[in-house]
């Protein structure tokens, strides 16, 4: 099985640092087990994109805001994990 990893390219002028680490802690608890790693990486211009084994899942300015954690582990869990429960936080089936 190949690595599994999720990178979050952050803002450092817009001070997104801790916001950035946050999402990683709780991406590295509720994922123990299926992911590897999780990267933080500096960059300019606003920009707080989220990449799940490289494949971009969520974009600040695309969105035009940033991601709710429940919002972003199914994200991540989509691409990682598919068949992995959320428990509670999990996105209902229509």
């Amino acid at each position: 099985m190949s690595e599994q990893n999720v990178t979050i390219i952050y803002c450092k002028m817009c001070r997104w640092m801790m916001r950035a680490h946050w999402m990683s802690q709780e991406l590295l608890t509720t994922f123990s087990e299926e992911l590897d790693e999780v990267t933080l990486r500096q960059g300019t211009g606003g920009i707080f994109d989220i990449y799940a084994n490289g494949t971009l899942i969520f974009s600040r300015k695309e969105m035009g805001r940033f991601p709710e954690i429940t919002e972003l582990k199914q994200l991540v869990r989509d691409h990682i994990a598919p068949d992995k429960s959320l428990g509670h936080s999990d996105k209902k089936s229509d």
